[in-house]
């Protein structure tokens, strides 16, 4: 499997940002790592081990990106209003840095494709679902997305762009968005195991909203053994990738 492994400068963060490529061509996905996780976490987890089949027949190349969790998300003593500005830097380094190295490195022209498990998941359906002309997929395992969890009853108008569930449910059902979300595959998925609760409820009510918005998507719920782990995660991934870019 291919490898390569890229440092830059972020004009937006103001330091070095550093992540991992895997293959050589295919569908681009973005891949964010777990709460507080690193570019390189997903790998020693094994989860390129289980998408090498897709990935060595040039059907996907990953892209692991570093997260600032611990500066937004998971400062939860900071000042909210400190790390709703972080997410939205981390957000536009994600955007107006990370994508076009991600294009230029893939060079297939292809929308890009992006997943994660856990809070990847709420990064990954984030980004998808604001930014729906630059991703047209997204596989969202074990997610939470609303910004209540990580901030409480805080609420501005940058945290409020990085929670869809608040910016979905006042999207205007005529939104041009719209018809972007339903020429995409959307596939949402949570355990209903251990670990799961707060995620199952999440996700309960992103299907409710995705509906009322006549928004298509796979909302899968597995089993009452199915916790929020890896184990299940090496599962969950290549049964949608199945789906989204066909067997390799």
């Amino acid at each position: 499997m291919e490898k390569q492994y890229v440092k830059t400068y972020s004009r937006f963060l103001d330091r070095d940002m550093e992540f991992n490529v895997y293959g050589y061509g295919g569908k681009p996905c973005v891949v964010f790592p777990c709460q507080n996780g690193r570019f390189f976490d997903y790998e020693n987890f094994q989860m390129t081990e289980i998408v090498r089949p897709w990935i060595e027949a040039g059907k996907l190349q990953l892209f692991c990106v570093d997260s600032i969790d611990g500066e937004s998300w998971s400062d939860q003593g900071g000042d909210p209003r400190h790390r709703s500005e972080m997410q939205e830097r981390w957000y536009n380094y994600i955007m107006e840095e990370f994508v076009p190295m991600v294009k230029e490195i893939n060079g297939s022209g292809e929308k890009l494709m992006t997943t994660g498990c856990s809070m990847g998941a709420t990064h990954s359906a984030n980004f998808f679902f604001r930014r729906p002309d630059v991703f047209d997929a997204v596989i969202a395992l074990s997610g939470v997305y609303e910004s209540k969890s990580f901030f409480g009853d805080y609420m501005d108008e940058l945290l409020y762009q990085n929670s869809p569930n608040d910016f979905l449910q006042n999207m205007p059902k005529d939104h041009y968005y719209i018809d972007l979300y339903n020429h995409s595959n959307i596939i949402i998925c949570v355990g209903q195991g251990a670990w799961e609760d707060l995620m199952l409820e999440s996700t309960h009510r992103l299907e409710g909203i995705l509906e009322e918005k006549g928004i298509h998507a796979w909302v899968d719920y597995w089993g009452y053994d199915v916790n929020h782990d890896w184990p299940w995660w090496k599962k969950q991934l290549p049964y949608f990738l199945g789906h989204v870019l066909g067997q390799p």
